[in-house]
């Protein structure tokens, strides 16, 4: 009897907190905090849920697998999920589909990366938000919503100054010889790899996004190289004038970004905003604090 009194007042317990959710999902993983009465209790790293590389089957799946058992104790009442690709409205569908079957009972709201970034960098204040992280997009945020955005083309077509954007770069400058002596090693020992097997993982491999993205760390761990420098400027550069000249308020509102692309060349953002006198805002490595934030 005194077992059944200690289980009811459990999930008497259960039932008056509040238990929310968040989600931030790039193309490479997904950070997942779980909030109890607006206090932070656990955060889960899970592979990014992104509907244009992974089915609906394989997105339940792997949630089913690395993310219920985490927060079975504490079923979520609301669910904020952000990702990249999700302004497409068939992408939001398989996610909010997904989430549904198995959150029944839960609120879900489902928003794209660049709202993440907005609501994180801004709050509810005007400005503009910038993602540079394996995925580049950029838009002008009133305070309420993405009043303005460039439009996002993928890596093949576009992500100017992501990690995408950049490994490519560096595979360019490999596979072309295009790199001195002295880098031609660096990279060899670094990557220990072949025209083959990067070719292979580029054109015949799932996720060539991440795969590329991931030789971006190449240009981290040889900053002051003029050949490396170059790279990220120019592919900075590219991302200013592409996007950032598309929004007259980039010149009346400070410029902000998220992303560990942002964040790890925040040196070469403040310069490039030097040079075409802009005002460089806030620089988060990821927008999940921020969304905490804006969320409680």
């Amino acid at each position: 009897m005194a077992d059944i009194f200690v289980l009811r007042s459990i999930i008497s317990k259960l039932k008056k907190m509040r238990v929310t959710l968040i989600a931030d999902s790039g193309a490479t993983k997904c950070e997942w905090c779980l909030l109890v009465d607006g206090k932070k209790k656990k955060t889960i790293i899970t592979d990014g849920l992104s509907p244009y590389f992974l089915t609906a089957a394989q997105i339940k799946a792997l949630l089913e697998q690395h993310l219920l058992p985490k927060i079975k104790n504490f079923p979520p009442k609301n669910i904020f999920f952000y990702g990249t690709g999700l302004a497409n409205p068939a992408n939001a569908k398989v996610i909010n589909t997904v989430l549904k079957s198995l959150f029944g009972k839960a609120n879900i709201e489902i928003n794209n990366d660049l709202d993440a970034a907005a609501r994180a960098l801004c709050g509810k204040q005007k400005g503009i938000a910038c993602i540079l992280g394996t995925g580049a997009n950029a838009g002008y945020y009133n305070g309420k919503k993405i009043a303005k955005n460039s439009p996002g083309l993928g890596y093949v077509l576009g992500d100017e100054g992501s990690g995408a954007y950049l490994g490519k770069k560096v595979v360019q400058y490999y596979l072309y010889q295009t790199f001195d002596e002295e880098l031609m090693a660096r990279f060899n020992k670094r990557f220990n790899t072949s025209k083959d097997e990067i070719l292979n993982n580029v054109y015949k491999q799932p996720l060539a996004n991440r795969y590329l993205a991931s030789y971006a760390i190449f240009l981290s761990e040889n900053r002051g190289h003029y050949m490396i420098e170059n790279i990220i400027e120019d592919g900075l550069n590219d991302f200013f004038f592409t996007h950032l000249y598309k929004f007259k308020e980039s010149w009346k509102l400070p410029i902000n970004f998220v992303g560990s692309v942002a964040h790890g060349f925040k040196d070469v953002l403040k310069d490039l905003c030097n040079t075409y006198e802009l005002e460089l805002g806030k620089v988060l490595k990821a927008p999940m604090e921020g969304l905490i934030t804006y969320h409680k």
